[in-house]
């Protein structure tokens, strides 16, 4: 059973891989945009990195329920997907900037281990042409964006790792 699990992982990583490469997708960059985090330094979103290894990039805003649960449903399997993959989630609050205060107490609260990055102006989403949140990005270790995701529904989560995986080459 196990030789067929790591068949089917291997067969779904190709076609990922191969409908990549026929869709364009990898190699679309991370754009140069100004941002701040949840602490206040400014942050250039072009140097965003995590050493060569992949990232997520999820939108969100502290009033939409489904980004709420996806982000607080990936915190159950966040320390396994790091171990496993070395992936670093970056949690952008596109809160406006009259409710960007509410951003780090509902942080504290859910106790997210991402880092948290501010976008009340939404100079970054714009960027991206995020049009619905939550809005997840998957790059690669070279900062080449492999996947772009729009919604939530409960067990999407399962289908991101996957894809964190395959631009591991797990």
């Amino acid at each position: 059973m196990r030789k067929e699990n790591k068949l089917k992982t291997l067969i779904r990583q190709i076609a990922m891989v191969w409908l990549l490469m026929l869709s364009g997708k990898g190699t679309a960059q991370i754009p140069a945009v100004t941002i701040k985090d949840i602490n206040g330094k400014a942050i250039r979103t072009d140097t965003l990195s995590n050493d060569g290894k992949p990232m997520i990039i999820d939108f969100f805003a502290t009033w939409c329920k489904p980004c709420n649960r996806e982000l607080s449903a990936i915190s159950e399997v966040y320390e396994e997907w790091q171990e496993e993959t070395g992936v670093k989630l970056i949690a952008v609050s596109i809160d406006q900037a009259h409710q960007i205060h509410k951003v780090k107490p509902m942080v504290d609260q859910l106790g997210w281990p991402y880092e948290i990055l501010l976008d009340p102006n939404g100079d970054f989403k714009r960027a991206l042409g995020v049009q619905v949140i939550p809005y997840v990005l998957v790059i690669d270790g070279e900062g080449k964006i492999l996947g772009k995701h729009q919604g939530y529904t409960d067990g999407e989560e399962v289908h991101l790792i996957e894809e964190v995986r395959g631009a591991t080459n797990k």
